[in-house]
């Protein structure tokens, strides 16, 4: 995917915002900017992960700044993201912890000579 082709969930979050699909683009592209600004490069899981993340908070600080004539707020969906990765880091954690697990009696089981040095 390109850096400058939104995502897909992106007038999901408009709508949910009550911003327009013009405004949300915007952000989109200045997300991306920033991103890779801050990662230093403008693709991988990093640059993504920041990208939607800056995205939704500036999102949330968009509509944080402009006057509502609803009554019902627009919903903050930036804890959704971090708590969604965390999540995700957590599972990629317990599987790193596992693979070692499994090295160590493998290598335990293969050369005892090293446990005894």
């Amino acid at each position: 995917m390109n850096s400058m082709n939104p995502p897909k969930i992106l007038p999901w979050v408009a709508r949910k915002a009550g911003i327009s699909d013009e405004l949300a683009l915007k952000l989109w592209r200045r997300a991306v900017s920033e991103a890779e600004y801050l990662t230093g490069k403008a693709e991988g899981s990093e640059f993504w992960g920041l990208s939607v993340e800056r995205f939704l908070a500036i999102v949330e600080d968009e509509v944080g700044n402009v006057p509502s004539y609803n009554l019902t707020p627009a919903p903050q969906m930036s804890w959704m993201w971090r708590h969604q990765t965390r999540m995700s880091m957590l599972s990629l954690l317990a599987t790193q912890n596992a693979y070692r697990i499994w090295q160590n009696t493998w290598d335990n089981m293969c050369h005892p000579q090293k446990k005894a040095a």
